[in-house]
């Protein structure tokens, strides 16, 4: 007589919500149920983070421990946030810095509105790669954001590409590719050795 083997039961294969017609909305971020941390709106459809890496890790520490040490009053860092852009987009930069009194309102548990954004930070990611260099900045510079930063990994050190809005164009123009040390006049003064080890600035309270 012979006997089947056991097999182990399978789980069932996740379940993916089905976009309506035209695409998701803003709105439908904050309701559909079960999605992953940091999932964002883009062009209507749905972005999945991947795991981080490392170095992504410890980019994104240091960029908002630093900046929290330097920014003015007024202004806030922030991570965790998706930016309010249109209907279809809400993308959730690495590290933004904002202004207090805009970015306040009855959405700010989950989103904050763009006009409140003074500098979106992106961190490099293997599947980020198109968004972070082109389809990000390109809406970032057409909602009217001054500042966008693009931090890449080379030789696990952090290389900063700062782009400033030029407004008669909503087009982000180059001012500089940073390699050891990153020193702007805009947003605000900022002076930062990018040595992604020392990652906390002394003096900052725990």
């Amino acid at each position: 007589m012979s006997v089947d083997p056991e097999t182990p039961e399978q789980e069932p294969a996740p379940r993916w919500p089905v976009p309506p017609a035209g695409g998701w909305t803003a709105d439908d971020l904050d309701r559909l149920p079960n999605l992953p941390p940091h999932t964002e709106l883009i062009d209507g459809s749905l972005i999945f983070v991947s795991p981080q890496t490392r170095f992504h890790m410890r980019a994104l520490r240091f960029f908002e421990w630093q900046l929290e040490s330097l920014v003015p009053d007024g202004l806030e860092v922030m991570r965790e946030f998706t930016i309010d852009i249109d209907r279809l987009n809400r993308p959730e930069p690495d590290v933004l810095v904002v202004d207090e009194e805009l970015a306040r309102g009855p959405e700010q548990q989950t989103r904050i509105p763009v006009a409140s954004v003074r500098l979106a930070i992106e961190v490099v990611s293997p599947d980020s790669i198109g968004r972070d260099r082109e389809t990000k900045p390109v809406k970032y510079a057409r909602a009217g954001i001054p500042h966008y930063w693009r931090v890449e990994n080379k030789n696990d050190r952090a290389v900063v590409y700062v782009f400033e809005l030029e407004p008669a164009t909503r087009a982000y123009v180059a001012t500089g590719i940073f390699h050891d040390r990153l020193k702007v006049s805009v947003p605000f003064p900022i002076d930062l050795d990018l040595d992604l080890t020392t990652i906390k600035p002394k003096g900052l309270p725990e």
